[in-house]
């Protein structure tokens, strides 16, 4: 009796990360399966790297608006610190001439 023997399991090609932003700008222009077919790769692929891509530009978008904010409220908190130490020192000052 004859044993079948199993293909070798290929190795997953890794790609780096300009090839991926590359080829998500080629499927925005000619669309995912022109250019999945022609880049050699599956067009899920290219539709899963689209995702995480933008998945992480609004992320850091969201970063970003929240250092603004941040940026911001920490300006009014030190304007409001100001005028309550102006406020004490009037009101020391107008208590003191009260008597």
């Amino acid at each position: 009796m004859a044993t079948k023997m199993k293909p070798a399991k290929q190795a997953r090609e890794r790609y780096p990360d300009e090839y991926k932003a590359e080829a998500v700008k080629l499927a925005d222009k000619a669309g995912a399966t022109a250019a999945a077919s022609e880049l050699g790769i599956q067009s899920s692929q290219i539709y899963s790297w689209r995702t995480k891509i933008h998945q992480a530009e609004s992320s850091s978008e969201t970063e970003n608006r929240h250092l603004s904010e941040y940026a911001e409220l920490k300006r009014k908190f030190a304007g409001q610190k100001e005028e309550v130490a102006l406020l004490k020192t009037a009101s020391a000052y107008f208590a003191k001439n009260q008597k």
